[in-house]
């Protein structure tokens, strides 16, 4: 792989990339278990939360994917019905709720989540830490600023 010589370079490497990326993304096969549950863009990166990181609040969870706590209220009630999240009490303050994966479904979307996990770490690895936080910046400030051109529909 080279280092492109301008901007305009990278943009064009990036350009072709991209597509490539996003059609392999979506080529992943859905385990069997979870292909009846009509997932979105908004359930993987909760689900993809929920499985790196363990039980959450939904507080903790609406902080992590910057959305409102009602939002994340009705994503989880939307999967705790479909059987994929559970919700217990928190045993240090009984008001808040705890929200996990089922056991039921945890082998499923960590087969279907686990790729993305290892080609992520397989092209961060060899990066410095600092290099890692740019690329992570880099990927927001895209995000950012493709979100503010309108020319996408609002998703999941």
């Amino acid at each position: 792989m080279s280092t492109p010589d301008t901007t305009e370079d990278a943009v064009r490497e990036l350009l072709l990339v991209m597509p490539r990326l996003v059609g392999r993304i979506k080529r992943l096969p859905l385990p069997e278990q979870l292909r009846s549950l009509d997932l979105a863009p908004r359930h993987l990166s909760m689900l993809s939360l929920l499985l790196l990181d363990g039980p959450l609040t939904v507080s903790q969870l609406a902080g992590a994917l910057g959305v409102a706590p009602t939002t994340v209220s009705l994503i989880v009630s939307e999967l705790s019905r479909k059987g994929v999240l559970v919700r217990r009490e928190d045993d240090a303050d009984r008001r808040r709720r705890i929200i996990d994966i089922s056991q039921e479904s945890r082998p499923a979307i960590a087969e279907w989540l686990s790729p993305g996990a290892h080609a992520w770490r397989h092209a961060l690895e060899p990066l410095s830490p600092a290099q890692q936080r740019t690329f992570v910046d880099t990927l927001l400030r895209y995000e950012e600023a493709f979100a503010a051109t309108k020319t996408a529909p609002e998703g999941d």
